[in-house]
């Protein structure tokens, strides 16, 4: 039986606070409650971390489990963690934030409501309606699969180690790892840990990558000595990825709106023994244009939902909206249409997304081609879809373009 020590439900309690009301991200909220009490335990810090995240995934099914509403007050996350605590079979400890739980008045058998999908699976309104509208019948497996906790899957840096011997490192100091047939330089890590503090993180042995967005650069098809583009590249797991598969041979350009994310991304690739990636801000079209015709490949990861990585990232259902799609939906074709004029003829073009809506992916490919002047310079050569339901990783669409003017 789990006993339960006041200050670690207090330290779930402040990362809720920090996510709902304070709206921070859960990871960034979690991670700040960890370093700030050096005495929890690895066990302690744990059930803090995992306690929390699903309290974020759940959070709608418990607010109708114990018939409360969100409010920013020390009472109503105590309600809220009681709704957890009796979810899970844990016995409420003797504490007075406790005294007024009536636990016979709360039956999860009862409550029919508990059974309608949006309920069950903790996902707003405008969510669950908008997945059904695009996915059909798909939807109840793909947001039951979302809902799970996510795998930690790493990817081997073959610049420095293969996939082979960082098995035989990792058991050097007792992590258990598996390879994976899904994409070739791919690690599932049997137990979830601290894998930062390992040696083999601070010598760029590896990078915490999952399969999905591991496949995205191996479409890229790049070759040593290629000039590649990846052009939203954030803070640059991508780029990394295609630099090794480059040999660290050829120029990886690396763009973003945002300069920070890269300046992590050059800490990154300075770790990871990576010499060919130059990082530039997208400060104004004019960056793009000087780039014309210049890449054999160019990577279009764009901004998007993020719904196919929600068990990562389970607080960006609560942020996310309908009119943000639909922005990001607007950007995307903008840099669709914009950046593919990077690609050299005979070029291909990479375009991908974390999400797992048709109207992000393939419908934004089809918008593209619906223009006569894009149908005369590229074609489609290929597609996939991947789906935390049927293949277990994060979602993710993936489309190869290639110029042929």
């Amino acid at each position: 039986m789990i006993k339960l020590h006041r200050n670690i439900c207090e330290g779930i309690l402040f990362n809720l606070d920090q996510i709902f009301f304070k709206k921070k991200f859960a990871d960034k909220a979690i991670e700040q409650s960890l370093k700030s009490n050096k005495k929890w335990g690895s066990r302690d810090r744990k059930f803090i971390a995992e306690t929390t995240y699903t309290i974020v995934r759940y959070w709608r099914m418990l607010n109708e489990m114990m018939r409360i509403n969100a409010e920013e007050n020390s009472d109503y996350l105590w309600k809220l963690f009681a709704g957890y605590l009796l979810w899970k079979n844990i016995p409420l400890p003797l504490w007075d934030e406790f005294s007024s739980i009536d636990k016979d008045k709360i039956s999860i058998e009862k409550n029919s409501r508990l059974n309608e999908r949006k309920i069950k699976e903790s996902i707003p309104d405008w969510l669950d309606e908008l997945g059904e509208k695009e996915l059909g019948n798909k939807w109840d497996s793909e947001i039951a699969a979302l809902n799970k906790e996510a795998p930690v899957i790493l990817r081997a840096n073959t610049l420095k180690i293969s996939k082979e011997q960082l098995i035989e490192k990792f058991l050097e100091i007792g992590i258990q790892t598996f390879p994976l047939d899904f994409t070739k330089d791919a690690l599932l890590v049997e137990q979830r840990q601290n894998l930062f503090q390992t040696p083999y993180f601070k010598e760029g042995y590896f990078e915490l990558q999952d399969a999905s967005s591991q496949l995205v650069a191996n479409y890229l098809d790049v070759k040593p000595g290629m000039r590649v583009v990846d052009a939203c590249a954030g803070a640059g797991g991508k780029s990394l990825h295609i630099a090794a598969l480059m040999q660290n041979k050829g120029k990886v350009l690396a763009l973003d709106t945002e300069e920070w994310k890269l300046n992590e991304l050059k800490k990154r690739a300075n770790r990871n023994g990576i010499s060919i990636i130059e990082t530039r801000t997208i400060t104004s079209s004019k960056v793009i244009k000087r780039l014309a015709d210049s890449a054999d490949r160019v990577l279009l990861d764009v901004p998007c939902s993020g719904l196919g990585v929600l068990r990562r990232n389970p607080d960006a259902k609560w942020k996310l909206t309908n009119e943000r799609i639909e922005e990001l939906k607007s950007l995307q074709q903008k840099i669709l249409e914009s950046y593919s004029t990077m690609v050299k003829p005979n070029g291909k073009i990479v375009y991908s997304t974390c999400s797992i809506l048709p109207s992000e992916n393939e419908g934004q490919i089809e918008r593209f081609f619906s223009s006569e002047s894009n149908r005369q310079k590229f074609k489609l050569i290929e597609e996939r879809k991947i789906s935390p339901a049927v293949d277990g990783f994060d979602g993710f669409y993936i489309s190869v373009l290639q110029r042929f003017e």
